[in-house]
């Protein structure tokens, strides 16, 4: 039997307009909001650097400008902190730029993340891929990617991650249907919906923001038509997919059980940057002791 592809490429998604963070987000992108001293985009090209992964096409959109400048050489920045001797610094600065081959397409109109994933076609061609989404962080001691990667190479196909929510909670997410295999972290996806209410939901399983699809995904985005919200859907072809293996294979899921950061939510924006700066060495054992003076106060207060 011939050998399945090696996947090497990446695909993020970053034309959204990050309304919910407004007025920050009105001249500056969402995803270039700081998470401690990196802008939350750079935890998730370092995560796709990680698992192998460094061809990187990220789609953008109007205003995002500073997302291809931030992983860009900078160096009038460089030669100044080069001539103060600030090697630290300067290591910091070059980091990002030296990360991945970077290569930027504009969606234009904003007609959702099927259409997104569809405008990565002509880059991403005949080979599986990945799919991150900005707004979620997984922490890298857990390497959810490597695993869905893994299991797309064995199985073929496509391979989605999940994460048990409550089941009041599903209706914020994709959910899917699955089925149990010999692996405890692995399901067989036979069905998804986007954003079911909670009654009519298959499972506590959401979908989140980490996908490896086959090729064969194209084909069906293009013929997709605008659901719910009158977006295109990257769950509505993927359900064409899980019910119809001959389109492209099956459709497996991930099910994820360490630590994520949703940074598409201000409250969870907040938690993850006290709980990555906690964990930081250089700001760890300092923040920690002001974190629980601070805590033990307002305890004390109320």
């Amino acid at each position: 039997m011939a050998s399945r592809p090696t996947i090497s490429k990446a695909v993020i998604p970053a034309a959204g307009l990050g309304t919910r963070f407004l007025p920050a987000t009105k001249a500056t992108p969402k995803e270039m909001l700081p998470v401690v001293d990196k802008p939350a985009i750079q935890y998730v090209v370092e995560e796709a650097v990680t698992a192998g992964l460094d061809d990187v096409l990220m789609i953008t959109g109007r205003n995002k400008r500073p997302l291809e400048d931030h992983f860009d050489r900078n160096y009038e920045l460089e030669s100044a902190l080069q001539k103060k001797g600030d090697a630290s610094r300067l290591a910091k600065v070059q980091e990002s730029s030296d990360l991945a081959t970077m290569h930027y397409v504009r969606q234009g109109d904003p007609r959702g993340l099927g259409h997104a994933v569809l405008c990565a076609a002509p880059h991403v061609g005949h080979e599986p891929f990945a799919v991150l989404l900005g707004d979620d962080l997984i922490d890298p001691r857990d390497p959810l990617l490597q695993r869905m990667i893994e299991v797309q190479e064995r199985h073929g196909g496509s391979v989605i991650a999940l994460m048990e929510v409550a089941p009041e909670q599903i209706h914020l997410y994709g959910c899917a249907a699955v089925e149990a295999t010999a692996e405890g972290d692995v399901v067989k996806i036979t069905g998804l919906v986007e954003k079911p209410d909670p009654a009519d939901a298959p499972s506590n399983y959401a979908i989140i923001g980490r996908y490896v699809l086959d090729p064969h995904v194209f084909d069906i985005l293009r013929t997709t038509e605008p659901g719910r919200g009158g977006e295109i859907q990257l769950t509505d072809a993927l359900q064409q997919l899980a019910t119809d293996e001959k389109l492209g294979g099956p459709v497996h899921g991930v099910v994820f059980r360490g630590r994520r950061y949703d940074t598409g939510d201000r409250g969870d924006y907040l938690r993850a940057i006290v709980r990555l700066a906690c964990e930081r060495e250089d700001l760890g054992p300092e923040f920690r002791t002001w974190l629980r003076g601070y805590v033990g106060q307002e305890l004390t207060e109320d």
